[in-house]
């Protein structure tokens, strides 16, 4: 009888011990970053997967891992942009140059955590220049106070430390981008349009892509050597984490291709080999932009098609036209006018935007260029003296880049 006793007592215990098991195990795959009102996310990542597991179970468990790092950032900004002098003439399709004004405005975007010491990686346009406030929004819900710690607007990163670090979640794990295949997963995680944590899926769709990007304000500047996702990467998303199917980061969301222009499924981000050379150099460089002035003229060039030829009665050569003049810019000051073609830049013929915004930046500032333009059927010569611009600043400008 003492026997039957001590036996069903082990099997009771093996059974208890056996249960216990499989809760925790059902546990830390199924409830890995939920929380309560007021507690923050949990410091634990999803359990490994068995071998066989289908892509969406890993998919899920990728998002689970890293979810809990993830964060919004409310921003507020006192900065300068450009607009029209004449509003009622831009209203209907004119152009009369614009002017600088100052404005203040409430922002959001997303990041991830970067380091136990608090610092969170986000993109430089989601905390640009005048940014006065920024307020670190956790996966809980749960709202610390943060400032921006050091910014490099060249690259579009900056890294934002929160002031009060205790019980952070983890930071998110670096991956490699030069192994990257295209058609592989990605998954974008973010804030888009202020909608907690959501999450969308693509693939790797390429590399290296030169692209004129827009930030929420509709500002712009071309960055290079990106990667092309097909994950959608909506306004808000900026910042946030672009991951493979294991949960390591491949990427920093920037952008997507403009869709007034019939494009969809391109999103673009800047690949975590870049990111990663380029925050090491932030995080030892507190309170820095980390990027000098650059030389600058201070209009909009645009490509000079048939139809512009048309409404300007102009009939000979010449690739580049100005669409607007930035008031009190060299431009402005040297007398260039929305709708000029630029027809030569030192006795060279412009051939292209590109050529021409390649040679103003080539020029130290305060050297004088000689300009060519064709306006109401004259050519002249207009000297210019070439500018000095905080990159920030040419990123708040309004589009195509300003060179």
């Amino acid at each position: 009888m003492k026997s039957r006793v001590f036996g069903t007592a082990v099997v009771g215990l093996t059974g208890a011990i056996v249960g216990s098991f499989s809760m925790m195990l059902y546990a830390s795959t199924h409830f890995a970053g939920v929380a309560g009102p007021g507690n923050t996310p949990p410091n634990v990542s999803a359990a490994p997967l068995p071998a066989g597991s289908s892509d969406q179970e890993r998919i899920i468990n990728a998002v689970k891992r890293v979810e809990p790092s993830v964060v919004a950032l409310n921003v507020v900004v006192n900065g300068t942009r450009n607009v029209p002098i004449d509003p009622f003439s831009a209203m209907f399709g004119g152009n009369s140059g614009t002017r600088r004004q100052t404005y203040q405005a409430k922002a959001s975007g997303s990041g991830f955590i970067y380091s136990k010491s608090g610092l969170i990686v986000t993109n430089a346009h989601v905390v640009p220049k005048g940014t006065t406030s920024v307020e670190v929004v956790l996966a809980n819900g749960e709202k610390r106070a943060a400032h921006v710690y050091s910014s490099d607007p060249a690259a579009d990163l900056a890294l934002v430390k929160v002031e009060n670090i205790n019980n952070l979640p983890p930071p998110v794990e670096l991956g490699n981008s030069s192994t990257l295949q295209a058609g592989q997963w990605a998954i974008a995680i973010g804030e888009p349009f202020e909608l907690k944590q959501t999450v969308t899926v693509g693939v790797v769709s390429g590399f290296n892509r030169n692209e004129q990007i827009g930030d929420e304000q509709g500002n712009g500047r071309e960055f290079k050597g990106l990667l092309q996702t097909s994950a959608p990467i909506n306004p808000g998303n900026s910042g946030g984490p672009l991951i493979d199917i294991e949960g390591r980061l491949i990427g920093v969301n920037q952008s997507t291709a403009n869709p007034q222009a019939g494009a969809q499924g391109i999103g673009f981000a800047i690949p975590v080999n870049a990111a990663r050379s380029e925050l090491a150099v932030l995080e030892k460089s507190p309170g820095q932009t980390g990027v000098k002035n650059v030389s600058y003229i201070g209009f909009v060039p645009v490509p000079l098609n048939a139809n512009i030829k048309i409404q300007l009665g102009y009939s000979g050569p010449g690739a580049v036209v100005i669409a607007t003049v930035q008031g009190e810019s060299p431009a402005d000051v040297a007398g260039i006018q929305t709708g000029d073609i630029i027809l030569k830049y030192n006795n060279r013929d412009i051939v292209s935007v590109d050529q021409l915004r390649s040679l103003i930046k080539a020029e130290k500032p305060g050297a004088l260029v000689g300009l060519q333009v064709f306006r109401q059927g004259a050519k002249s010569l207009v000297n210019v003296k070439i500018g000095s611009a905080d990159p920030q600043d040419l990123l708040q400008q309004a589009q195509p880049q300003q060179p």
